[in-house]
């Protein structure tokens, strides 16, 4: 079974498909009298060809109105260190990395880039999911290359630093390799 949603100028309307031997039965109803039939007009791709645009008219009141049906994709999964999946949220990231770059030199095509990344790196998963270890690793390797203060404000959140110790831990180790980078120049 194939879900879409079907999003009229007036209302939203689903519509499922079962397909099954070569028969299509849509499930629709008019968003003005409810009648289950209709009949399609007109019927074209959109600009960016992820979705279609129908122009739809109901077989009892006549009215017409216009559907958009996309493809209900499987979501990509974060696994949480707690072994709980949840739904991959560009946003989510994004406000993480905003936070950490607050008041920083940052442009924010750098953060959507890291987004982008990040991203990209989860459509790459077989399973169609991610570790937050494996997304979190990812992103404060990006953000150490651009901002090391925007980078520990990423680690202490991400590794949940439990006492001022495992904070100066981390900045020394950043403060070493920042060191061991200079004296490698030379």
């Amino acid at each position: 079974m194939r879900c879409a949603k079907l999003t009229s100028n007036h209302a939203t309307v689903q519509a499922s498909w079962q397909i099954s031997a070569a028969k299509i039965n849509p499930e629709m109803k008019c968003p003005y009298c409810g009648f289950a039939q209709d009949r399609v007009v007109d019927s074209r791709e959109s600009k960016e060809a992820d979705s279609i645009r129908r122009r739809r008219e109901c077989e009892r009141c006549n009215k017409r109105f216009t559907t958009y049906e996309r493809i209900d994709e499987i979501p990509y999964m974060v696994v949480k260190k707690d072994g709980r999946r949840e739904k991959f949220e560009r946003q989510k990231v994004l406000s993480g990395l905003l936070r950490a770059c607050e008041k920083r030199p940052v442009s924010a095509a750098k953060l959507e880039a890291i987004v982008d990344e990040t991203e990209a790196f989860l459509v790459d998963s077989p399973e169609r999911e991610r570790t937050t270890n494996q997304i979190g690793e990812l992103i404060m390797n990006r953000l150490r290359t651009i901002d090391k203060v925007a980078y520990i404000r990423f680690a202490s959140v991400y590794r949940d630093f439990k006492d001022v110790r495992e904070f100066k831990e981390e900045l020394e180790q950043l403060l070493n390799t920042r060191e061991a980078s200079k004296t490698g120049r030379r």
